[in-house]
C-alpha cells in the first residue's frame, strides 16, 4: 500500500535527529533556530529576539528530550532556571553546529535571509532537498541576524 503525500511523515524530523546526532558524534554543539511565533511554541520569551530563539540541544544541555512526528519537547536551563520547551516541527528553521554553522537551514529561513519570496502555504523543505546552498559568509550573517546564543 502506497502512502499518499499528505499522509506521509515530514522528512524534517528525520533530518533534525540526524544532524543533531552527527554534531554530537563530532564533538560539536547542536543548536536549533526556532520561529517563536509559530502556534504551540513554548520557550522563555525573554530569550526571543526578532521572533526567533536559538536552543542548544546537546545531551549535556537538555533533559527528557523527546522527538515525535510533530513535536520536540525537553527541559532546559536558562541562567539557572529550568523551563519546559515545546516545539512544533514546523517552528524549526534550522539545525546546525554552533562551532561550524554546518547543518540544514530549512527553505523558509534561507529565503528569509536571501530576500526571496516564498509561498506561505508551502511547508518548508530543507535547503539540501532543493540543492540550494548558502555560503559560509551568508550562514554567518544569518546566524548573527537571527540567533541569540543560549547556553
Amino acid at each position: 500500500m502506497k502512502l499518499r503525500e499528505d499522509q506521509s511523515t515530514s522528512i524534517n524530523i528525520y533530518l533534525i535527529r540526524a544532524i543533531r546526532e552527527w554534531a554530537m558524534d563530532n564533538g560539536l554543539t547542536p543548536q536549533l533556530l526556532v520561529d517563536a511565533n509559530v502556534e504551540g511554541v513554548a520557550v522563555p520569551v525573554q530569550y526571543v529576539e526578532d521572533g526567533k530563539v536559538v536552543l542548544n540541544v546537546d545531551d549535556q544541555a537538555v533533559r527528557s528530550l523527546e522527538f515525535s512526528d510533530e513535536w520536540i519537547s525537553f527541559s532546559a536551563r536558562f541562567r539557572g532556571v529550568s523551563y519546559a520547551i515545546d516545539l512544533p516541527i514546523q517552528s524549526i528553521l534550522a539545525i546546525f553546529s554552533r562551532e561550524t554553522h554546518q547543518g540544514i537551514y530549512f527553505q523558509q529561513s534561507v529565503d528569509d535571509y536571501s530576500g526571496e519570496n516564498t509561498n506561505a502555504e508551502v511547508e518548508p523543505v530543507s535547503a539540501i532537498e532543493n540543492h540550494k546552498s548558502i555560503t559560509n559568509e551568508q550562514q554567518s550573517a544569518l546566524t548573527r541576524r537571527h540567533l541569540r546564543l543560549v547556553e
